[in-house]
């Protein structure tokens, strides 16, 4: 059965009358006739009472009817779907993420994607760091993904954020009183970084606000996350190099001082594969750029 066979038997049910509905179907007579009859032979029944005056509905074609209908406007809800998939005005697009920064991101992405393009959602893949992101995105389990910059060559990128670097140390620390730090000011501290393992663009960060001072820093422990590591630093576990977006955090025992001089800062940016086919992926890159 197919689904022209279906339009011509209710064009025919609706008109009652072959020549009317040949015409809103725009074909004529005979090719409507030969589609009805074709249709009942794939039933093994006759659909209509044809006379030389009139055209009536049999038992059988009365309960084909109103299937019929549903099927029609069943099909016409999987076009419109298939059409706005096609045209990105719905789908789903998979975005990996890590750290404070990135919710604040996001959380300005999902209004404007519920105002504009109501159709497309998004697949929020928290607690990812930069590296793990960049890998993601090579093997295609994410479609996008915010990341610290700079990254290898291969994708593609929009700036979205600018963060500040801070220094967190103990309100008991002998720092906690000052208005700021000096990276020199720390070279005899202790830190709480994120894994090396990971690819983390804050740990990254840290290592050169270090090295522009001419020290390596000691690592006491590693943190695999925002809030604990603030708390190893609440603990007086060690200090620790933040972005801005963590210092807005409420932790008990934590003060967060900015770092003296020229203000070291960590570009965010949203990342995807330049070949990503997805018309949704498309909306959202388009929708990010068009954001203050």
């Amino acid at each position: 059965m197919e689904l022209r066979q279906l339009r011509a038997f209710l064009a025919v049910a609706d008109e009652l009358h072959f020549g009317r509905a040949a015409e809103r179907l725009h074909i004529g007579q005979s090719p409507l006739s030969q589609t009805i009859r074709a249709l009942e032979r794939e039933l093994g029944a006759d659909l209509f009472v044809r006379t030389t005056r009139s055209v009536q509905l049999t038992a059988a074609g009365e309960a084909l009817v109103t299937p019929a209908r549903i099927i029609e406007a069943q099909i016409a809800v999987v076009r419109d779907i298939a059409s706005a998939a096609s045209t990105g005005e719905t789908g789903r697009v998979t975005v990996g993420f890590g750290g404070t920064g990135g919710y604040t991101v996001l959380s300005a992405l999902t209004r404007s994607l519920a105002d504009s393009h109501p159709g497309i959602e998004l697949d929020l893949r928290p607690q990812m760091y930069s590296g793990e992101v960049l890998d993601a995105l090579r093997r295609g389990t994410l479609d996008m993904g915010i990341v610290g910059l700079p990254i290898p060559r291969g994708f593609e990128t929009h700036t979205v954020r600018e963060e500040t670097l801070m220094v967190a140390v103990p309100a008991r620390h002998h720092l906690s009183t000052r208005d700021s730090v000096s990276p020199e000011d720390l070279a005899t501290e202790r830190f709480v970084m994120y894994p090396a393992e990971h690819g983390s663009v804050v740990r990254d960060a840290t290592l050169s606000v270090c090295a522009t001072a001419g020290f390596t820093p000691t690592v006491a422990h590693e943190a695999p996350d925002p809030y604990s590591l603030l708390a190893m630093v609440g603990a007086g576990v060690g200090i620790a190099v933040v972005v801005e977006s963590t210092a807005h955090l409420s932790m008990d025992g934590v003060v967060y001082l900015p770092i003296a001089g020229a203000t070291p800062t960590l570009k965010i940016a949203m990342a995807w594969r330049p070949n990503n086919p997805t018309p949704a992926v498309h909306t959202v890159t388009r929708v990010l750029r068009e954001q203050p």
